[in-house]
């Protein structure tokens, strides 16, 4: 699904990655942690396209990437949201989109799969009473689920997620972190997740990324394959490999 071949990226003088080399099965969880200004975000944006290896290739489903896909999934920590939509007409402004270009194999896959309704996710996702609301009416957690709703709806095959709970209280983060897996196994989504928190990478990834300090150049990787069993987070080996990511961080 997902491979880096000697990637290289650097901001100015500073390597982020030096022939760094990863890749990722379809249909597999990660969790990318590091400290702050390891590049983990800079590895989610060069995945979705946003930003350009300085040399180096990615491929992801087998096509080289050389701009942003339409099949992959992006949410941010801010949720992206349009202050001024219902929670209905965020989740079907990429469908609108999509119908406004067309399947042109850029802004949609040229080949539309038959997706759900902006009907079924607003249900999946527990929104149905709050379709008419707006992003200010909603709670942290809420405006999360209209993002993700807003993603899902579009059938996407990567889904990468930048600290997507990190601003959410620790009852609703729990909540949402659950949903993330059992969506993604529902739908058998890669899932990219990009976290600074321990615990939530040991939560959502079934293999774990620990970047350090740049430049990165051999990818350090944990295997973690209880993440997507219900009461992982309150066994010995999820607490086990908290001790060791701690440890290794």
């Amino acid at each position: 699904m997902i491979l880096l071949k000697n990637l290289h990226f650097h901001y100015g003088h500073s390597p982020i990655f030096q022939d760094f080399n990863w890749q990722a099965q379809r249909g597999e969880t990660w969790a990318v942690l590091g400290p702050s200004g390891c590049g983990k975000t800079t590895l989610l944006y060069l995945l979705a396209g946003l930003r350009s290896a300085s040399s180096g290739q990615i491929h992801v489903n087998g096509d080289l990437l050389t701009r942003p896909r339409p099949q992959t999934g992006l949410i941010l920590q801010d949720f992206g949201l349009l202050p001024w939509a219902t929670v209905r007409q965020n989740i079907e402004l990429g469908l609108k989109i999509r119908t406004l270009y067309g399947a042109d194999g850029i802004h949609a896959p040229r080949s539309l799969p038959t997706g759900k309704p902006a009907d079924f996710w607003l249900e999946r996702l527990g929104l149905g009473n709050l379709a008419e609301k707006y992003p200010a009416q909603l709670s942290g957690g809420q405006r999360q689920r209209t993002a993700i709703a807003r993603t899902l709806t579009l059938h996407p095959d990567l889904l990468l997620m930048d600290e997507p709970f990190s601003a959410l209280d620790a009852p609703t983060r729990e909540d949402l972190q659950n949903l993330t897996l059992e969506l993604c196994a529902e739908q058998n989504l890669t899932l990219v997740t990009i976290t600074h928190a321990i615990e939530e990478a040991a939560t959502l990834g079934e293999k774990i990324l620990l970047l350090g300090q740049p430049p990165n150049q051999i990818p350090h990787i944990f295997e973690n394959p209880g993440a997507k069993r219900p009461a992982h987070r309150h066994s010995a080996d999820y607490t086990a490999l908290c001790k060791n990511l701690r440890e290794k961080m």
